[in-house]
């Protein structure tokens, strides 16, 4: 029996031990984070003297850091625990500086909201929208800095209305945002076989359908504007369900009856923030440009050209109809590297002299994960 009470106290002597350097950490890491902060207040007091009309956001300045941390990393916390911390502590300090308002495609409860905390952490306002060209107006009013709109999908491609939205605007892409997609069943109770339709923005479905012709192959699937729109109209009907992401289910006071149904593991949507600010090279930059061209032979291959020739990596291509001719597109590319690199730089030049139009729609740091 002493040996058993030993070795209890032993243990409780240990975890009490254990407690106290936690407490002592605790305290050491709070007046960190506070002196952090005072000297995020002393760069905002510092600018403004300089410039009444500075701008504290710093995309490039923000990657840098997330890089350097995520390289001194030595665990047991994961780079991407090490990420989600400092966009909290990056994104609380810049608070301090100023109030940033973001516009996302809504309501509430969609993958573009989770993907605007992702990229500016939750101490900033937000605006949810009804549609890509609402988010577009908003940032071109003034009425929030800056805006997150879906660009594509790995498994589902392009997002046309994206794509078509800067044909129009003059506003600048200012950085990428890398969101694993996670869709889940929901309804109000816990039958979920008994369901007769299924609520999701047109992506989702398609991004489900495997799963939903083995475990629901007779149900009605109907595609509405979002994610969280479904998860709204499952709410009012025992008899429907909707898929969407994980934080729709309390704002609507559903049950997640069936986690990650999508059909691909890997499936990412990548997001863009759009606003009208230049960003400096971070290091590891991507650069998207719209270039038009004459429908002849050959106009494609002097598109591509100047890019092989100055050794430019292009990651993407896409085209989309001019509306104002038949027959002539313009092209969406996105290649590796900030456009004051050198070998972008020469690639544009050669570009602007065999094309009509090359517009660089903005050159901002790749995602971090």
């Amino acid at each position: 029996m002493s040996n058993k009470t030993d070795n209890a106290e032993n243990v409780n002597a240990g975890l009490a031990a254990l407690r106290e350097r936690i407490d002592s950490l605790d305290t050491q890491i709070l007046a960190l984070l506070n002196e952090r902060a005072r000297c995020a207040e002393e760069v905002a007091h510092t600018k403004l003297a300089e410039d009444p009309g500075a701008k504290f956001y710093r995309p490039e300045r923000e990657a840098q850091i997330l890089t350097r941390m995520q390289s001194l990393n030595s665990g047991p916390l994961r780079n991407e625990q090490v990420t989600h911390l400092y966009r909290e502590i990056i994104s609380s300090c810049l608070a301090l500086e100023e109030s940033m308002r973001i516009a996302y495609l809504g309501p509430a409860g969609t993958f573009a909201q989770e993907a605007t905390f992702k990229h500016f952490g939750q101490a900033v306002a937000t605006l949810p929208v009804e549609s890509i060209p609402q988010v577009f107006r908003e940032v071109e009013a003034g009425r929030v800095r800056y805006g997150v709109v879906p660009i594509e999908n790995s498994t589902e491609g392009v997002i046309t209305h994206t794509l078509d939205m800067f044909v129009q605007s003059q506003l600048r892409i200012c950085g990428e945002i890398s969101l694993r997609i996670h869709q889940n069943l929901m309804c109000r109770h816990s039958d979920w076989q008994s369901v007769q339709k299924v609520y999701s923005h047109a992506q989702s479905l398609a991004q489900c359908r495997y799963w939903l012709d083995k475990h629901l192959p007779h149900v009605e699937r109907i595609p509405v504007s979002s994610n969280a729109e479904a998860a709204r109209l499952a709410s009012l009907d025992d008899a429907v369900a909707a898929i969407g992401g994980i934080q729709a289910a309390p704002i609507y006071g559903l049950q997640i009856v069936h986690e990650n149904i999508e059909d691909s593991p890997n499936n990412t949507t990548r997001f863009l923030v759009i606003g009208d600010q230049v960003v400096a090279p971070s290091g590891n930059d991507r650069t998207s440009l719209l270039v038009s061209t004459r429908n002849q032979p050959g106009s494609l291959f002097k598109l591509l050209k100047p890019l092989a020739e100055n050794g430019v990596d292009m990651t993407r291509i896409e085209s989309r109809p001019s509306r104002a001719t038949n027959w002539e597109y313009f092209f969406f590319l996105d290649v590796l590297g900030h456009e004051q690199d050198e070998a972008i730089s020469k690639a544009l030049v050669a570009l602007r002299a065999e094309t009509e139009l090359v517009r660089v729609l903005g050159a901002y740091p790749v995602a971090i994960v």
